[in-house]
């Protein structure tokens, strides 16, 4: 590990954005490819981030600032790895279902999973069912992703694990839930793949379904 990959490592830690950007140009410069600043920097800041906030020694606003300044090395990175090729771990559609329009959780949920190296299709929030499916058809993901904080917007969910039964693709493409308003319970009872509490934990999930 060089001097300025432990640096890159601890700005995003810390959540430092503006120097985000510099930080991973210096590793670029110092020989460093892109696929070793994903998955050796700016992945594994994002671990640490992930234990800190599992230990309750970080709450949501450092897990953000953490998540956009690994965003500053990702825009920087991730143009040279696909260019040369690069193959991605894996394909997730991630979406807030129709009718709910909170979407901190997914974005937190975004920056995990893309520090594993999965790319990520995020369509947003308030987003319907039909279009999660037909997109992660079109991509070939292996994973769609939902969350929710709102109880009336759970029978989306619903509707998903159905739709996707309905086309042959249960089982195929995974799904993945979280949210509030969502329970492992709740993910059993309309036969989810997996269920998460947190960021950190999808994170888990994720890598579970892909093997990785």
């Amino acid at each position: 590990m060089s001097a300025e990959m432990d640096e890159l490592i601890d700005i995003v830690v810390k959540g430092k954005i503006k120097e985000g950007k510099d930080a991973t140009q210096r590793c670029l410069d110092a020989g460093h490819d892109a696929k070793d600043i994903i998955f050796n920097g700016l992945s594994k800041a994002m671990s640490i981030v992930g234990d800190k906030y599992a230990a309750k020694q970080y709450f949501l606003p450092q897990v953000l600032l953490s998540a956009n300044t690994l965003y500053m090395g990702l825009n920087l990175v991730l143009p040279m790895l696909t260019g040369a090729g690069g193959e991605t771990k894996g394909k997730v559609v991630l979406a807030v279902v129709e009718g709910d329009v909170h979407d901190i959780g997914k974005n937190i949920v975004k920056a995990m999973l893309t520090g594993l190296g999965l790319t990520i299709y995020d369509l947003g929030k308030d987003v319907p069912i039909k279009d999660m499916v037909e997109k992660a058809k079109t991509e070939g993901a292996q994973i769609i992703a939902e969350s929710t904080l709102m109880t009336p917007t759970l029978a989306g969910m619903k509707e998903c694990e159905k739709m996707l039964a309905e086309e042959g693709l249960k089982g195929k493409i995974k799904t993945m839930i979280g949210g509030g308003a969502t329970s492992k319970e709740f993910a059993d009872q309309i036969g989810a793949d997996g269920w998460s509490y947190d960021a950190v934990e999808a994170s888990h999930v994720a890598s579970a379904f892909l093997g990785l």
